[in-house]
Formats: structure tokens, C-alpha cells, sequence
């Protein structure tokens, strides 16, 4: 977020329709007004009587900038009818971070704290977390920072959540694959998760951690074994692979970033992400090389930068960012903002998997709808690639189910 003579105020969420529809102008997705609370600090930000979106500042772009402005005229026009300044943020929701002391979570902490949707931000962890949250609580924005520690307080930071993010687990180094992370990480998700069942069935399960083609299943049978599995409300966060590709495709072809959207389907992993450029928007042609070229980088940037990071760490940074902006239209959901859209791993039927990454309608009870427009139409080289990544997915998802069922949930 950044000051200018009018009060600036970014949105860190994506909302577009599934064949490029406009949000609709009669929400803000993230402020609402009143006539006579006037807000006078948000974020270091000084109210005034006017607003400005910049529209480059948001996690998305045009769409969502021009509805917020529209929204913001007509209801800051109602709301200074007796009032000067009308804009107050309604922060009503709780976010719990599990891995909030590592490379995603700290970030991804930083970035959640900025909203003004949240009430309340719990980070847990089993070391170091203490830190974090007395850091981020000096920052002057409406949420409620709050730290635990270790298994035994696991349970009071989920208590009464709305939206669990969990980036808990090992990250990958060097000549490592995601399938080498998954006896630790998977342990990890099964333990937290089994956590969320007892203590907060109802929330939003973000599943960050790695192999997501893997522990969003591990998800799923521990929570059918516990007797609250809800599909509509578990995610697979492949926001990252959305975001790599707008913003390589946009390199390629010099347009402008806040323009472009690629829908990415599969997984989350090597060739199971399938970047959709036949349904890049704007609309734009690729040579056939072009398209081999943005696959396999967008398939292997998380590789990119473990190797580029030498073994100090993965993709931290853009996967916070990524967690956030999902995070971001989650919360714009549970608000009731009827046009909210994302690509996610998820419980599907578009395909003979049982669990399928692609672009989803969000509201208040999880995903409304699986958008299956994406996958008609495709290319001849997205159609072979649908077909080679479906094997490997497959295997995948497999191993996640059986690791739970070797090994049942606590009761």
C-alpha cells in the first residue's frame, strides 16, 4: 500500500469471472462505510474525502481495482451525507497461521496482517513464533496478533477460526523433489489437521505444504475419519503457479502485468501444472516454442529458485504472496462478495481424478462451483499435456490417501 495527496488503498485479492466477468459494483471487497465513524489512520494511511486505487499496488488488477472504485464513489457518496470522512474497515475475521515462524509463514504473517478483514491473526508453531507476533503486533492495522507455542496450545489457537492457512512443514533444498518432503510434511499435515477437525471444523483449510498433490488428500481422509470432511471448504494453494505465469507471460510478450490471467490446472507439481495459454487474457498468440518454453519454466520456477537460493531456502517470498492473495479472496467470500475466483486443488469431477487443481467459483460455505469452460477447447499440446500429467497426479493423490489409512487419525 502506498500514500498519495488522496487516501490510496490496495486490495490484496483476485476476483475475476470465469470467462472474464466484472466484479460486480456493489461491494467493496474489503471496506465498508459508515455515516458517522470516520477513520483517521489505517496502515499509516491518513483518511480523506476522496480515494484513489492504484491499481499496479493490488495482487490483481483492473477488474478489481475499477468495481472497488466504482463501489467506493457510491457508497462514500451515501456515507458523507452528514459525515466528512466515512470509510471504516469492518475487520470481522479470524486467521490462524500453523508454521507461522518459518520462510512462508513469516511473510505470509506480514502480508495477512495488512488486511482489513481480519480481527484476529493466531500464529502457531512449535519454536520461535513468540517473536513474530510481538513484531507484527506493533503494526497499526485492526488485527489482533496472538502467539502459540508447541502442540499443547494448538488447540486454542484454532478456536473459533474462519480461515486455517497451514505452510507447516520442511522446505525443499537442493536435488530434493516433492516427493522426498513428503514422509516429514506428511505428518505435519496430519497432525494439524486433525487439530483443525477437533477444534474448528467449519473453517477454510488452506494446505500450503508440500507435496500439495499429496497432503490435500492426507487432509481429506483425516477429516472424513474424523466425520467433518466438507470438500467445499479444503484447498490445495496452487496460487503460486498463477502467479508465476501471469507474470512470465507477460514478460514474453510485453504486456502490461495487472492485464494478464492463465488459468493453471492439474497439480501442483512438476508436469502435473498445466498452464492454460490457449485461455490466456488478454487474448495473445504463442509459436509453438513459445508455449514449450512458458511451460516447463512455470512447471520448474519453484526449481528455479531453491537452486537460485544456493540451499538457503525455497520459494518463500512469491508463495507467501500467492497464500495471501488466496487468503485475501477467501475472506472477500466468507463477506459475501458474489465474484470471487481462483485456481485451486480441490475435490473435482471435471476429470477421472478425485482431486483436480482448477479455477473455482468461492462464497460463504467454500467452493460454489467448479469452472469446467477452462478445459474445453484446448490446445493440441494441452490436450497431450492433460493426458501425460493425469498418471503421475494419480500416483500421487494415491500415496496421500494410503499414508492416512495406514495410519488412522487420533480419536
Amino acid at each position: 500500500m502506498a500514500a498519495t495527496s488522496a487516501t490510496t488503498f490496495s486490495i490484496g485479492s483476485v476476483s475475476v469471472g470465469s470467462r472474464g466477468s466484472r466484479l460486480p459494483q456493489t461491494k467493496p471487497s474489503a471496506a465498508r462505510f459508515a455515516s458517522r465513524n470516520s477513520l483517521t489512520s489505517f496502515s499509516g494511511l491518513k483518511a480523506a474525502t476522496s480515494m484513489s486505487c492504484e491499481t499496479e499496488a493490488t495482487f490483481f488488477g483492473k477488474e478489481s481495482s475499477a468495481a472497488l472504485r466504482g463501489s467506493f464513489a457510491t457508497k462514500a457518496q451515501k456515507a458523507n451525507q452528514g459525515s466528512r470522512h466515512g470509510l471504516q474497515p469492518v475487520a470481522s475475521y479470524k486467521v490462524a497461521i500453523l508454521g507461522a515462524g518459518g520462510g512462508i509463514g513469516q511473510p505470509l504473517a506480514l502480508l495477512i496482517k495488512m488486511s482489513p478483514l481480519v480481527s484476529a491473526l493466531n500464529l502457531y508453531d512449535i519454536a520461535n513464533v513468540k517473536g513474530v507476533a510481538a513484531d507484527l503486533s506493533h503494526c497499526n492495522t485492526p488485527s489482533q496478533v496472538l502467539d502459540f507455542t508447541g502442540p499443547s496450545e494448538l488447540g486454542n489457537c484454532l478456536k473459533g477460526v474462519n480461515v486455517v492457512v497451514i505452510p507447516a512443514g520442511v522446505p525443499r533444498k537442493p536435488g530434493m523433489t516433492r516427493d522426498d518432503l513428503f514422509n516429514i510434511n506428511a505428518n505435519i499435515v496430519k497432525t494439524l489437521v486433525e487439530a483443525v477437525a477437533d477444534n474448528c471444523p467449519d473453517a477454510f483449510i488452506h494446505i500450503i505444504s508440500n507435496p500439495v498433490n499429496s497432503t490435500v488428500p492426507i487432509a481429506a481422509e483425516v477429516l472424513k475419519q474424523k466425520g467433518v470432511y466438507n470438500p467445499k471448504k479444503l484447498f490445495g494453494v496452487t496460487t503460486l503457479d498463477v502467479v508465476r505465469a501471469n507474470t512470465f507471460v507477460a514478460q514474453k510478450k510485453n504486456l502490461k502485468l495487472i492485464d494478464v490471467d492463465v488459468p493453471v490446472v492439474g497439480g501442483h507439481a512438476g508436469i502435473t501444472i498445466l498452464p492454460l495459454l490457449s485461455k490466456t487474457k488478454p487474448s495473445v498468440s504463442f509459436t509453438d516454442e513459445e508455449v514449450e518454453q512458458l511451460t516447463v519454466r512455470i512447471q520448474n520456477a519453484g526449481t528455479e529458485v531453491v537452486e537460485a537460493k544456493a540451499g538457503a531456502g525455497s520459494a518463500t517470498l512469491s508463495m507467501a504472496y500467492a497464500a495471501a492473495r488466496f487468503v485475501e479472496s477467501s475472506l472477500r467470500a466468507l463477506d459475501g462478495d458474489g465474484d470471487v475466483y481462483e485456481c485451486s486443488f480441490v475435490q473435482s469431477d471435471l476429470t477421472d481424478l478425485p482431486f483436480f487443481a482448477s479455477r473455482i467459483k468461492l462464497g460463504r460455505n467454500g467452493v460454489e462451483a467448479l469452472i469446467p469452460s477452462d478445459l474445453t477447447g484446448l490446445s493440441e499440446y494441452e490436450e497431450k499435456a492433460l493426458e501425460a500429467l493425469k498418471p503421475e497426479l494419480k500416483a500421487s493423490i494415491d500415496k496421500g490417501i494410503a499414508f492416512v489409512q495406514k495410519q488412522p487419525v487420533t480419536a
